[in-house]
């Protein structure tokens, strides 16, 4: 299949959606757990959140338009100055994708996903207790982009919890120990397996490669 510009445009919409969502392969999979002002938990899954920096530590994550449909997630976190970015592990795909059902703001994707909230170190937003891993952010900007209308939320790395087993000495994780999944397009789900390791790439090390 070859697809032109103009192919991609009159395309029909749903398929013109889901190969767009997927031609760039695998993403990883998060719940975003946000506190809104009066108190209110909400989890979202995520496949957008972007390594943009590791000191400072920072990463970036991409929320839709508004529109007519609330972005509880992103008026939270504006709101509080911290959310949490929490792996979606194996064992928890269904639960996961059904966060991204449109809640009323006052009903929490925990309570109705059955996800149990967790609270560390005083930080102001809950985690997912059973996530692989656990990262807490706090808001440092937000970039609206003007092409398609969806916003870039950059957060700064305050807090991470990962099981110790999992880290090697050199600070690797082991995703495939963990259990994280990714996501292909919006609903499927994939498991993710060591495939290969190489040292870092120096132009004067290059190894021999065959065409």
């Amino acid at each position: 299949m070859l697809w032109t510009e103009e192919d991609i445009r009159s395309a029909d919409r749903i398929k013109r959606l889901n190969i767009i969502n997927s031609i760039s392969g695998i993403k990883p999979a998060n719940l975003v757990g946000t506190l809104s002002p009066t108190g209110n938990s909400n989890l979202a899954i995520f496949s957008s959140a972007i390594h943009l920096g590791s000191n400072p530590a920072l990463i970036g994550l991409l929320f839709r338009p508004q529109g007519n449909v609330p972005r509880n997630s992103l008026e939270n976190l504006l709101a509080n100055g911290f959310y949490t970015i929490n792996h979606v592990s194996i064992n928890t795909t269904k639960q996961a994708h059904y966060t991204s059902a449109k809640f009323d703001s006052d009903i929490s994707e925990f309570d109705t996903c059955k996800f149990e909230e967790e609270y560390l170190s005083d930080f102001r937003a809950p985690f997912v207790k059973y996530s692989p891993v656990k990262i807490g952010m706090r808001y440092k900007e937000h970039i609206p982009i003007e092409a398609n209308g969806t916003t870039l939320v950059i957060g700064s790395v305050v807090l991470i919890e990962i099981a110790d087993e999992a880290i090697n000495a050199e600070g690797y994780l082991d995703l495939e120990a963990l259990g994280s999944v990714g996501i292909g397009g919006l609903n499927r789900y994939y498991t993710l397996r060591q495939h290969a390791e190489y040292p870092y790439a120096r132009a004067n090390e290059l190894p021999r490669f065959k065409k």
